[in-house]
């Protein structure tokens, strides 16, 4: 994690604020003195019909940060707002982090053109804005381990009693790289809409020569998190275990594997990042083979962190495109900023969430 350090006080834009990893970021810069200006309409909440986080978050910044914390309650796809937005901060701006989005791989397929402006025309108008306003600050961009589509279905994965997984002697044990293959296969309607913001960053970088950098996420998990079937599966599996509602596995038998980073995590990277940019830069972010796990290994976890055992309910086709099998092999992040490393482990990530939900009272 990132010691803090005595900075001038600078700007961040932040989209997604007070989603999981918007709102890490917005109290990391906050906590180090800076002004955020956060944008976040609580889309998630609206699209998955769930009770978030939203008013609790916003009124805990208000509280605590009145005078540094600014809060624009628009959607990212509103142009004009934007503009004004970044019109009149962007002088100042130290960087601009783009966490907002339409994030399920499942409701993408309900309506793709909605999903595809939220996620690519919308990344497209903030590049915009960002490079008429503030081309000095750097442009950090979510994007999703989805681009590389389900090709990684046909490595020679091997099933286990409680995962699916590759042999030790394959080149992508420790996880999928960058120069992985994102063509010739099925990304969901999701991942392309990702695709298309993905490179849109990547473009902006080296074409008009901005600090732009894209960050491949898989997993990304923490407390503070609003729990969904649709995204944000840990989160899921842990609040229905809490309540002993039964947990819903969708496909490959509860054995499909990820590899889980907290959100704290991936904001110690993209301050790394910030410090020193790169121009177009590619990243795969996510916990990598030592944060690797199972579904079924999960609710091994939940076993024993709770005493009891889950109801389980399977089914067995699984969505489209999903993968069977995926960690991220971060060795080239690490290679450029020796200093960042994994301070959270799977096993500190679901105690981070099962108190989360505890001390919140919403189970």
């Amino acid at each position: 994690m990132c010691q803090l350090e005595a900075v001038k006080s600078r700007k961040v834009i932040i989209t997604g604020s007070l989603g999981l990893i918007g709102f890490e970021a917005t109290q990391f810069f906050l906590d180090k003195g800076d002004t955020v200006i956060g944008i976040d309409n609580d889309l998630r909440g609206k699209i998955f019909k769930i009770k978030t986080q939203y008013g609790r978050k916003l009124k805990k910044l208000k509280e605590k940060f009145p005078k540094t914390y600014l809060h624009y309650d628009c959607d990212i796809t509103e142009k004009q707002k934007i503009n004004e937005i970044f019109k009149k901060n962007g002088k100042e701006l130290f960087s601009v982090i783009h966490t907002a989005a339409q994030t399920s791989h499942d409701w993408a397929q309900k309506d793709p053109p909605l999903d595809f402006s939220i996620n690519a025309f919308a990344t497209l108008e903030l590049l915009e804005a960002f490079k008429k306003y503030a081309a000095d600050a750097t442009f950090i961009f979510t994007s999703t381990n989805k681009v590389y589509g389900d090709s990684v279905n046909y490595l020679p994965l091997k099933e286990y009693k409680k995962r699916y997984d590759i042999p030790v002697q394959n080149k992508y044990y420790q996880g999928i790289p960058e120069s992985y293959s994102i063509d010739q296969s099925m990304h969901s309607l999701f991942g392309v809409s990702k695709i298309s913001a993905d490179l849109l960053v990547q473009e902006y970088g080296r074409y008009f020569n901005l600090k732009t950098g894209v960050f491949r996420l898989g997993v990304v998990s923490g407390g503070g998190q609003s729990a969904s079937l649709y995204q944000g599966f840990l989160s899921y599996l842990i609040e229905q275990h809490f309540k002993s509602d039964g947990i819903l596995v969708v496909g490959y038998k509860g054995k499909q594997v990820r590899d889980i980073i907290h959100a704290r995590d991936v904001i110690a990277a993209f301050y790394e990042y910030a410090r020193k940019p790169k121009s177009g830069e590619v990243f795969n972010m996510g916990g990598g083979r030592g944060n690797s796990v199972s579904i079924l290994e999960i609710l091994d976890k939940l076993e024993t962190l709770a005493g009891k055992k889950a109801k389980i309910n399977y089914i067995d086709v699984a969505r489209k495109g999903d993968h069977i099998w995926w960690i991220s092999d971060t060795d080239k992040f690490k290679k450029s900023y020796p200093s960042w490393r994994i301070n959270y482990t799977i096993d500190d990530i679901i105690s981070d969430i099962y108190k989360s939900y505890d001390l919140s009272g919403k189970v």
